[in-house]
């Protein structure tokens, strides 16, 4: 069976709501708007689903000038990238690096809707912070590299496994691959979509954000599916589930572009 790209997605503020979109151009530094703005202490350390799991029903239309957010209960708000000018320390994980920040209120809506006090983080035009054991791509918010993959069929095995169906939007995948065999993305070294080729250099370890809904914004009361991934998919590395990415080009990739395994 031929393999597919057969979803696309972005998370334009980290952990918030994914946007499935049908077209996208891609770069070294992932698709557009991804991960672009991030919720943080006053310190700067990042804020993830992982400690506020309702950060998942937070919606973002990101555009040139801005990010528009919007959350149940709490009315729209328009946030310019210019209003985010103030040059502060970022952490995500083991990475310290800056960033922008400085609207009052934007600040103060996150902190309303979560109930915690936070900051909004922007990466800026350019960003200071570049992927581990390559100095040369830049990276966004995201965790430690630009772009996710899973697939269909793993999600189908996984899904056998837990007893139920699970949502791909938990595992936050940017590039949704089908028609290959479970799990076989984990000896795919790397692919082609469309013009561009894509180096797959890490399979992601999973941790508690994949028991919650992207709906409800809820635990799962059974730590599910990360119960049936540590079961199955436990290794040295930790829990699996998808592949780290970076697109080692740029161009325009679309759902349902066949994919090719070239090594």
């Amino acid at each position: 069976m031929a393999l597919t790209l057969s979803a696309l997605y972005r998370y334009p503020v980290k952990s918030c709501h994914g946007d499935a979109l049908t077209q996208a151009a891609v770069s070294p530094f992932g698709l557009p708007f991804d991960r672009h703005w991030m919720l943080a202490t006053a310190a700067g350390r990042m804020v993830t689903g992982r400690d506020l799991p309702r950060i998942v029903l937070l919606h973002a239309a990101p555009d040139d000038t801005g990010v528009t957010l919007t959350a149940p209960g709490m009315p729209p708000l328009r946030v310019e990238t210019t209003s985010l000018a103030e040059c502060a320390p970022a952490s995500v994980w083991r990475d310290d690096f800056p960033a922008l920040t400085g609207n009052a209120e934007a600040d103060a809506w996150v902190s309303e809707f979560l109930g915690e006090p936070l900051r909004l983080f922007y990466i800026g035009a350019t960003s200071a912070r570049r992927v581990r054991n390559r100095p040369d791509n830049p990276l966004t918010f995201a965790d430690g590299f630009p772009l996710l993959l899973a697939t269909t069929e793993s999600l189908d095995t996984l899904s056998g496994w837990v007893g139920r169906p699970m949502d791909m939007a938990r595992f936050r995948p940017n590039l949704v691959v089908s028609g290959a065999e479970a799990f076989a993305e984990d000896h795919w070294q790397r692919l082609r979509i469309g013009d561009v080729e894509f180096a797959l250099v890490k399979p992601c370890e999973r941790c508690v954000f994949t028991t919650v809904d992207p709906h409800s914004g809820e635990k799962s009361l059974d730590q599910e599916p990360l119960r049936a991934l540590g079961k199955h998919r436990k290794t040295e590395a930790g829990v699996l589930f998808g592949v780290n990415v970076i697109a080692e080009g740029s161009g325009e990739i679309s759902v349902g572009m066949p994919v090719e395994v070239i090594a």
